[in-house]
């Protein structure tokens, strides 16, 4: 460089993988003007000292695509930049030494046959074969990824950097970020020590300083620092040169050759949160000291899979922080916070996703979205509390002990819990509630009955709690129960352009009286589904928008990115201020009534609207709607009112033995009902025609956001289709399964469970539209095959009788 940049088009911050990645990928998509700083020198942070290992297969198809984008990009960077990567697709096997890991296993194979990924279940010797150095002992099978490998992480860098400068990025090192210069929703210039630069785009790829770099800006990235070790040992007869990645997770550990010997690492439950208070000013291509007594654990395990490892030294062992974000998963996308801010940091596996990740940031810039749904890597899905020292310190250390333990359906984790609660969350608990956690609030799950353990027992096939849910299910069906669901996620638009805005948003026609509910998608320019909600109409310039658990912070983001610029509507959130109470079922209204001061007959109050109405002594917002398919409302109370509310219910519903019910029971109910759940079922990857909503569509309303794409899927139809399926057997589905016909793969599940109003498991998942007629089909779940049946329509109530008698 023979001046400092004072203007750019992107600053991307950091040097490590991510951050070349980003700016490569931006430069190769026409990007002129990007500027990369990084405060030392490239790979200097957690890049270059990782181990390399490259694997594709995640729980989600999105993510395991954008892993494979890593992999193509791998085959072909070296030839491309005339850059040595380094680059050895030598595949992977990840051992089975137990009946339930085996279960996982092979669950991950029929999940890498519906993505598309080639994978083989094969046994202990073949594994052998690949390995002679392991021994066998314990081993059930393994699967193996030819496609995986490892890549040097400082080459595979430095390669990315040179194809960034060939296409005109630019790449100063050396210079340490200092703050920012913020106009209103907007980062207009970047400060350094060594000047100030313009620009109109800003990318925090900054690693383990991800969260600092945020701080800066007013921005939230819950990333931290956690020591990670591994060793290399010295050189060992017999390791082959190209032998494939060993990951043993049933002793926490994983292999790859290195130098004639063995880089060994793995997962231990006491790692140590590094830099609690900072990390240090002159902190650099650093490692962190040794600690051989925490690294025993997983030596003594290597030395049971690999016994010659016994015998070997160690050439250098190697302590390194790594950025660990609040869930595990990575932190990317356009901040909340901010319009032009950009996040790329928290990659715990950065080395195998870089390639992929620098690709998706690149499209979110330059095209407005990525081409792949990452809401789970998405910055949005987190609150507040999951960006504080209280919550970061004691999850990622948990999440860390777990990485390489049995990922069990519907598990919960025990550190930094009970952050928000509903005002009954002491009532429902003394009443058996097994809670668990979603969006930091504490839902109950299902309730234990008197007597029996309040607690989920781990297990891939049926669950202790089966039965359980299946008496609160026919409680619903059949009588009346109580849901606390105070955790909605409720979003006020006010104003006097307030429908005007939301018209913008809503593909369903808003301009309804006061005290209507609409259920509605909004979508993207694509005509993808960016947010899946209900909203009720206060006031001509009122709406009352309910969501997700955990989708606040995406829907209200996507809301107010999209509001007038000037001021005539204004959105803000209201969970905080409103306790929900779900009265549902066939006697819900005689219970009601009971308590209620207004008339709640169907005349007076039909379903979908809403209307204030007092019960006992609380002034509730009470919602005619259900997302579990019966007679019901949704009671919106201020929060001080809750319990009260609660107690005069419940005394009401005695004589018609009303039920404490959870959302384990919920889903099921919403399944076989045909409701569809956002970030599963439908998300920005799918249109609501293809998801069966578009007869809610409404054209003639006027102009909204993805009005011209849905007019040519209207016009030209689509190619795949959501459909519902139950199978024959005993299928535990959960979403990821494989759904055949003939034995060729033709999609994927979306959800799945059991419903218990047929005594069958139900899934969901898209097929291709010239596949979607048949009658009879198969889901293969855990490697075996069970047949199935198409739906043309609900399971429960069709006509939807029951909900608007």
């Amino acid at each position: 460089m023979s001046s400092f940049p004072t203007d750019a088009q992107v600053v991307v911050i950091g040097g490590g993988v991510l951050g070349c990645s980003v700016a490569y990928h931006l430069a190769k998509k026409g990007v002129k003007d990007v500027v990369l700083v990084e405060r030392a020198g490239l790979t200097q942070g957690a890049t270059w000292h990782a181990a390399g290992l490259v694997g594709q297969l995640r729980s989600s198809r999105n993510m395991t695509r954008m892993l494979q984008l890593s992999v193509a990009l791998h085959d072909t960077l070296e030839e491309e930049t005339g850059q040595a990567i380094d680059w050895k697709k030598v595949g992977s096997l990840r051992l089975s030494g137990s009946e339930e890991r085996k279960l996982e296993n092979r669950r991950a194979a029929t999940m890498a046959k519906s993505f598309g990924l080639e994978m083989h279940i094969i046994g202990p010797q073949e594994a052998q074969d690949m390995f002679p150095l392991m021994s066998t002992e314990g081993l059930l099978e393994a699967i193996y990824l030819p496609s995986d490998g490892h890549v040097d992480p400082s080459s595979l860098t430095q390669a990315l950097a040179k194809g960034a400068r060939d296409r005109g990025a630019r790449i100063v090192q050396g210079v340490k970020v200092t703050g920012f210069t913020v106009d209103r929703r907007r980062v207009t210039a970047v400060e350094t020590d060594k000047g100030t630069i313009r620009t109109e785009t800003v990318v925090n790829a900054a690693g383990f300083w991800g969260r600092e770099v945020g701080r800066m800006a007013g921005v939230r990235i819950p990333v931290v620092a956690l020591e990670h070790q591994f060793l290399v040992t010295e050189p060992i007869p017999g390791v082959p040169a190209e032998m494939p990645i060993i990951r043993d997770p049933d002793l926490l550990i994983y292999f790859k050759s290195e130098g004639g010997g063995l880089a060994i690492g793995g997962w231990e439950p006491d790692t140590v949160a590094w830099a609690r208070e900072g990390i240090p000013e002159d902190f650099c291509q650093d490692l962190l000291p040794d600690n051989f007594e925490r690294f025993e654990q997983l030596a003594l395990n290597a030395g049971i899979r690999v016994p010659a490892v016994n015998e070997a030294g160690v050439r250098r062992m190697i302590n390194g922080p790594i950025p660990w974000s609040a869930d595990s998963d990575f932190v990317m996308g356009k901040v909340p916070e901010l319009d032009n801010y950009y996040a790329a940091t928290g990659f715990t596996f950065g080395i195998a996703a870089g390639g992929g990740a620098g690709h998706m940031i690149a499209e979110w810039i330059v095209d407005g979205a990525p081409s792949l749904d990452l809401w789970g890597c998405d910055v949005r899905r987190f609150n507040v509390h999951q960006n504080t020292k209280h919550f970061l310190y004691r999850r990622t250390v948990e999440l860390y002990g777990k990485y390489y333990t049995i990922h069990w359906p519907n598990e919960e984790h025990h550190t930094a819990r009970g952050i928000r609660r509903s005002p009954l969350y002491h009532t429902l608990k003394d009443k058996g509630a097994v809670y668990g956690a979603k969006g930091g609030w504490e839902r109950a799950n299902w309730f234990a009955p008197d007597g029996a353990e309040a607690e989920d027992a781990p297990t891939f096939m049926r669950p202790g709690w089966f039965e359980k849910v299946g008496e609160e299910c026919r409680a619903v069906r059949q009588r009346v129960a109580l849901i606390d669901m105070t955790s909605f996620s409720k979003i006020e638009v006010r104003g006097p352009g307030a429908l005007a805005a939301l018209q913008r948003l809503s593909i369903v026609d808003l301009d309804k009286p006061v005290g209507a509910v609409v259920y509605t998608q909004l979508c993207n320019q694509r005509g993808g589904i960016e947010a899946d909600l209900t909203i009720c109409r206060l006031a001509e310039d009122r709406f009352y928008i309910v969501t997700g658990s955990a989708f606040g912070v995406h829907d209200l983001d996507w809301i107010e990115r999209h509001l007038p610029a000037d001021g005539s509507a204004f959105a803000f959130d209201v969970t905080s201020a409103y306790a929900v109470i779900n009265l549902c079922g066939p006697l819900a209204r005689k219970v009601l009534e009971k308590v209620a001061e207004e008339d709640v007959s169907n005349a007076a109050f039909p379903f979908a609207r809403c209307r204030n109405i007092t019960v006992g002594a609380a002034p509730v917002l009470a919602v005619r709607i259900s997302y579990v398919g019966e007679l019901g409302w949704e009671l919106h109370v201020p929060t001080e009112y809750a319990g009260h509310l609660y107690e005069v219910l419940w005394e009401a519903g005695r004589e018609f033995g009303v039920a404490d019910v959870g959302y384990r029971a919920i889903d099921s109910l919403r399944l076989e009902k045909g409701y569809l759940a956002w970030s599963t079922d439908i998300s920005p990857d799918y249109s609501p025609f293809e998801a069966g909503l578009g007869g809610r569509v409404n054209f003639a309303k006027g102009d909204f956001i993805g009005r011209d794409a849905l007019i040519e899927a209207r016009d030209k139809g689509v190619e795949q289709k959501l459909c519902m399926l139950t199978i024959d057997g005993e299928a535990w589905v959960r979403g990821g399964e494989a759904i055949l016909r003939h034995g060729h793969v033709l999609g994927v599940t979306t959800s799945g469970g059991y419903a218990y109003g047929v005594g069958k498991p139900v899934v969901y998942g898209y097929l291709p539209v010239a596949e979607a007629g048949h009658a009879d089909y198969q889901i293969e779940a855990f490697s075996e095959t069970f047949p199935a049946t198409r739906l043309d329509g609900p399971l429960h109530d069709p006509a939807m009788e029951r909900m608007k008698g």
